[in-house]
C-alpha cells in the first residue's frame, strides 16, 4: 500500500480552490491604489520644499531648537494646509492637467478619484489643518495658514494663472507664507527677519519655477496656460530671472545682520548666491547668444532647490553652533 506524501495545499501554503484570499488581497490592493492617489493629489514634493523653509525659520526665531512639541504640531499643521491647498488646485486645474503630459497622470485626470472626493478631501484637509493649528500652535500661525491657502487656490489658481504671465510671481507669496507661520507659531507675531526669509523665497520663486515652465511651455502652450517663457523669448525670461535673483541674494545677505547670524550663514549666503547667481548669468548668456550651445535650463531649476535647501541648512546649523 502506498503512502501518500503530498501535503494538503492548505498547509503547504498554497490556496486551495475557491478560496476567498484572492478576493482580500484584491480589496487590500485597490485600498492601497485609492491610498497613494489621495496623497498623490497632495503633492507631497511641493509640500516637502515648503517645510525646508519652516524648520530654520522656528530655529531661528527660538534662537535654538525649540520644542519639539510645537515643531511637529507646527510641521504637521503647516503640511496639512499645504496638501489642501494643492487638492483644490487639482481639483480647479483638472481640465489643464488632462491637456498637459506632465499632469496627465494626475488621479483626477485618470479617473483614480472622483472630483467630488477630492473636493471633499481638500476641504476637510483645511478645516483639519487650520483646526489644528489654531489649537495646537496659536491663532495667529492659523490665520497665516488660511491666507496661504486663500492665496494660491483664489489668487493663483481661479484669478492669475490663466490671464498673465506674472501668475507665478504673485501666486508665489503662497509659497512664502510657511517662513511667516513659523516664525508666528514661535513669537506669536511676525518680525523682520521673518520678513527677510520672506523676501529670499519671494524673489526665489520665478528663477525656480521659471525654468520649469521652459522646459514644459508647449505643454503650457497647449493648456492656455500664459507662463512668461509661453508668451516671451528666452532672453527676457532669463533677463528676469537675473533681476529676481540678485534680489534673492540681497535679502539673504541683509537676513544675517537683521537676524543676528554669524559667520557662517553669511558665508554661506555669499557662497551660495554666487554659485546660484552665476548659473542663472550663464544661462542668459546662453539665450543671448544661441551659439554657446543648447539652452538647459531645467539645470537652474534643480540648483535652485539646492540653493533653498542649504541656505535653510546654514541658518540652522549657524543657530546651534556653540560660538
Amino acid at each position: 500500500m502506498r503512502v501518500s506524501t503530498s501535503v494538503p495545499a492548505d498547509v503547504a501554503g498554497v490556496e486551495p480552490e475557491g478560496s476567498s484570499a484572492l478576493p482580500v488581497r484584491t480589496a487590500r490592493a485597490r485600498a492601497a491604489a485609492t491610498a497613494r492617489a489621495y496623497v498623490a493629489l497632495t503633492k507631497p514634493r511641493v509640500i516637502e520644499l515648503l517645510l525646508v523653509t519652516t524648520v530654520p525659520t522656528m530655529v531661528l526665531a527660538a534662537g535654538g531648537l525649540p520644542s519639539w512639541r510645537l515643531l511637529l504640531a507646527t510641521l504637521a499643521g503647516g503640511a496639512g494646509a499645504a496638501a489642501a491647498a494643492n487638492v483644490l488646485n487639482c481639483v480647479l486645474d483638472r481640465d489643464i492637467d488632462q491637456v498637459m503630459h506632465r499632469t496627465s497622470g494626475r488621479p483626477l485626470v485618470t479617473g483614480a478619484i472622483t472630483t467630488t472626493a477630492a473636493v471633499v478631501f481638500g476641504l476637510a484637509l483645511m478645516v483639519a489643518s487650520l483646526t489644528w493649528l489654531a489649537l495646537a500652535v496659536n491663532p495667529v500661525s492659523a490665520v497665516l495658514a488660511g491666507v496661504a491657502i486663500a492665496i494660491y487656490v483664489v489668487g493663483y489658481t481661479m484669478v492669475l494663472k490663466r490671464r498673465t504671465p506674472q501668475n507665478i510671481v504673485w501666486g508665489g507669496i503662497a509659497g512664502c507664507v510657511p517662513v511667516l507661520i513659523g516664525w508666528s507659531a514661535v513669537t506669536g507675531s511676525v518680525g523682520w527677519a521673518a520678513l527677510l526669509l520672506f523676501g529670499v523665497v519671494f524673489f526665489w520663486t520665478p528663477p525656480h519655477y521659471w525654468p520649469l515652465s521652459m522646459k514644459f511651455r508647449r505643454d503650457y502652450a497647449a493648456a492656455g496656460v500664459p507662463m512668461l517663457p509661453v508668451v516671451a523669448d528666452d532672453r527676457r525670461v532669463v533677463r528676469e530671472m537675473v533681476g529676481y535673483t540678485i534680489a534673492m541674494i540681497a535679502c539673504s545677505i541683509a537676513l544675517g545682520p537683521v537676524g543676528g547670524l554669524g559667520w557662517v550663514y553669511l558665508v554661506s549666503a555669499v557662497l551660495l548666491g554666487a554659485w546660484f547667481g552665476w548659473s542663472v548669468v550663464a544661462l542668459l548668456r546662453r539665450a543671448s547668444d544661441p551659439t554657446r550651445g543648447p539652452l538647459r535650463a531645467i539645470g537652474v531649476f534643480h540648483r535652485s532647490i539646492t540653493y533653498l535647501t542649504v541656505l535653510s541648512v546654514a541658518i540652522v546649523v549657524d543657530v546651534l553652533l556653540p560660538f
